[in-house]
């Protein structure tokens, strides 16, 4: 029994540290801040777009959001919904490129949207609904880098843009722009379907957390028959 008691903590602190290891990841990839739906039509008018800001600090709240607007393919005719407790400002810049649509030629566009005045909670997040006039039609993709600020004075950058490889650290929101379709923004969804979506993302993340979590228990028990096997009989 000596021996096989050392051995059994040693496997017990294993599978312990596997299963903390696994949790912690599986929640960080799902902090970051994400646009929605995570791709539209080139060129596509009348849509919206939905910034979703998580709050990842148990002891404090966010306090502001600010998602900055590629002015290189700009987005035209940017309208903020309002946003209960939250004042939204929204900053334009000339354009080096005019952009020539169909009512006429655009020199501005917006660069920054602000959010303040609210408070996300640990644990809670918050949709940011922006309506838009035009996509651009000259790129595959849009990256809206994003500054979310807490109440403790941290600021997290969700600035890094993909690469192609492993996923980065802190990865700014981004849009694919897709070939084909009429330019018109694909229907809106309803409130009841956004419900259903979320409740299906949340279930399988939560399935995927508990599978990988039956795994370590899995390993445990093997681990336990493993110095059972090979503890001498009385």
């Amino acid at each position: 029994m000596s021996a096989t008691r050392p051995a059994l903590r040693r496997a017990a602190t294993v599978v312990a540290g596997a299963a903390a290891t696994v949790l912690l990841a599986a929640g960080a990839a799902f902090a970051h801040v994400t646009v929605h739906p995570e791709s539209y039509a080139k060129g596509a008018t009348d849509g919206v777009l939905t910034f979703r800001v998580p709050n990842e600090e148990d002891g404090a709240f966010t306090t502001k959001v600010q998602v900055f607007l590629p002015t290189d393919h700009p987005v035209l005719g940017v309208l903020v919904h309002p946003q209960d407790g939250w004042t939204a400002k929204v900053t334009t810049t000339r354009l080096k490129t005019p952009v020539k649509t169909d009512d006429g030629t655009i020199t501005e566009a917006a660069s920054e949207i602000t959010f303040t005045g609210g408070r996300i909670a640990a644990g809670q997040y918050e949709d940011f609904d922006v309506a838009f006039g035009q996509l651009p039609s000259d790129t595959g993709q849009l990256v809206f880098k994003t500054l979310q600020t807490y109440s403790d004075g941290k600021v997290v950058r969700w600035i890094e843009e993909p690469t192609g490889g492993d996923g980065p650290e802190n990865p700014a929101p981004v849009l694919r722009l897709t070939a084909g379709g009429t330019g018109a923004a694909a229907p809106a969804k309803s409130a009841a379907t956004t419900r259903a979506a979320d409740s299906a993302d949340s279930t399988a993340r939560g399935l995927g957390i508990a599978g990988l979590v039956v795994g370590v228990l899995g390993l445990a028990a093997a681990a336990f028959a493993l110095v059972r096997s090979r503890t001498p009989r009385a």
